[in-house]
């Protein structure tokens, strides 16, 4: 796999982790695809206006962009992995693939910049899409989700994030991007809490308290750790990076967590459900869907900055002309001179 491009900014996938975020995702409605094009690359000015006063609550926004949106919005080549997400349909528990042209995936270390940014967005947006899901976010305790697990541990960091996330000369029209998949999970916390520590921790295959993955002589196969490890046949463990956030609504009684995922290929993330859902020789599933019901998931792919600031043209719209003024035919008079006062050419 190729260096990915040093010379292609990232948008801001590699930030790091924030106190809150929103989560918003929408589809493109008949005839809106003028009105997106207009705002993909006027979100990093907005950002900066709404951000620059306060430096501090590290604002951001990554864009992604869905494979049936992509040849709605722009022409000439794709993404390589760019598809719908596929479903998987277990015995006992599935995986959808729900609806989804854009992702907005909005982050702070104050909500009220979160807000200020969407609400600008959707401004913009307004009569050209429509909204499938929108999450806000929020830090829980110590960076816990509501299963009262630390989440977000085996990120990598440095380097090696760059390397996971970030595509490289593998496909170089699309370098610097990423692809993320994201799935909304709710959790019956009631049946969660009635469970013993020692079963909880069995279930995710880390000690609760302390935060240490068990050994492999200890962990369940069918634990949430052992099912989404991903190894190649060469003994090389995969990675991808999450910002999962927590989210409930304590008067609707509903209590989940929003996972996000980027990766430089879709396919280590699509391995992984894979195993969750559908299990391996040694489990049936991943035992925390016992208690975690997804119920939404897409697939986008995250332009590089630059792609973004500058997106292909239209469908249907010709490639650009070469840069430079346009070519320009002089005929030599008839009398063989080159009508400049008397000089005559070199044929004479």
């Amino acid at each position: 796999m190729g260096e990915p491009d040093p010379h292609a900014e990232p948008q801001a996938v590699l930030s790091p982790l924030t106190r809150t975020a929103i989560f918003l995702v929408v589809t493109i409605d008949p005839g809106g695809e003028s009105v997106v094009r207009d705002l993909l690359p006027d979100l990093a000015g907005l950002r900066r206006a709404i951000g620059f006063p306060a430096p501090e609550g590290r604002l951001s926004c990554v864009a992604g962009i869905g494979s049936e949106a992509w040849d709605r919005l722009f022409a000439g080549p794709r993404p390589a992995e760019l598809h719908p997400l596929k479903e998987v349909a277990g015995p006992v528990h599935r995986a959808p693939s729900t609806p989804g042209d854009l992702l907005f995936h909005i982050r702070a270390q104050r909500h009220d910049l979160c807000f200020a940014l969407e609400s600008q967005i959707m401004n913009r947006l307004s009569g050209a899409v429509t909204v499938r899901d929108e999450v806000y976010g929020f830090k829980y305790l110590d960076v816990r989700d509501l299963l009262g697990f630390v989440d977000g541990t085996e990120n990598p960091e440095g380097s090696a994030a760059e390397e996971a996330v970030i595509v490289g000369d593998e496909d170089p029209d699309f370098a610097g991007g990423s692809y993320v998949i994201v799935q909304k999970y709710l959790h019956d916390l009631d049946a969660w809490n009635s469970m013993t520590v020692e079963a909880q921790e069995r279930t995710i295959g880390r000690t609760k308290l302390g935060d240490i993955e068990m050994a492999d002589d200890v962990k369940p196969p069918d634990s949430h750790v052992a099912l989404t490890t991903i190894v190649d046949p060469d003994g090389t463990e995969r990675q991808i990076l999450r910002d999962n956030m927590p989210f409930g609504s304590v008067a609707r009684g509903e209590f989940g967590t929003y996972f996000i995922g980027y990766a430089r290929t879709p396919d280590v993330t699509e391995r992984m459900l894979e195993r969750m859902f559908l299990g391996d020789d040694e489990a049936a599933h991943d035992r925390i869907l016992d208690v975690s019901t997804a119920q939404t998931g897409t697939l986008f792919f995250v332009p590089s900055a630059d792609l973004l600031d500058d997106p292909p043209g239209p469908p249907g719209e010709p490639a650009a002309a070469a840069e430079g003024p346009p070519a320009t035919t002089i005929e030599a008079p008839a009398d063989g001179s080159l009508g400049i006062g008397g000089l005559k050419g070199s044929a004479e």
